[in-house]
């Protein structure tokens, strides 16, 4: 009797219903990942913007200030692949009191999970500010 009762028993249940969601929860666990660090590299591209339309419009008297923004954005995006980081800076110099500097960066992504691109593309921020 006691045998016919355990070998009823409900307790390898438990184990069965693991197996089969496991996969299931890596694979959330590991898009949450992918793109936690999607969105990390939004914020250093965005920041980096910013730090290279600041440093074009207080160098506007420099030889070369294109040459010290682009510096700029690709010294503020570390972590990054620096080659694959592309930016530009509009209007050309020589820039005049009051105009508008914009500085554009970009850089591709793709969100991967377990072999399966399921988006790619390019990060793209653009920062405008005045020149002093």
């Amino acid at each position: 009797m006691r045998m016919r009762n355990r070998l009823k028993g409900d307790g390898g249940q438990a184990l069965v219903e693991f197996a089969l969601i496991i996969p299931v929860l890596l694979f959330v666990l590991l898009a949450i990942a992918q793109f936690g660090d999607l969105y990390n590299h939004y914020v250093t591209i965005t920041d980096a913007t910013r730090a290279g339309a600041r440093a074009a419009v207080v160098s506007r008297t420099d030889p070369n200030p294109t040459g010290k923004a682009v510096q700029a954005v690709r010294d503020s995006a570390t972590g990054l692949d620096q080659t694959k980081l592309t930016v530009t800076v509009t209007p050309s110099p020589p820039w005049t009191t009051g105009q508008q500097v914009t500085i554009t960066a970009s850089y591709p992504y793709s969100v991967d999970l377990v072999g399966l691109v399921v988006k790619s593309g390019s990060l793209t921020s653009t920062t405008k500010e005045r020149v002093e």
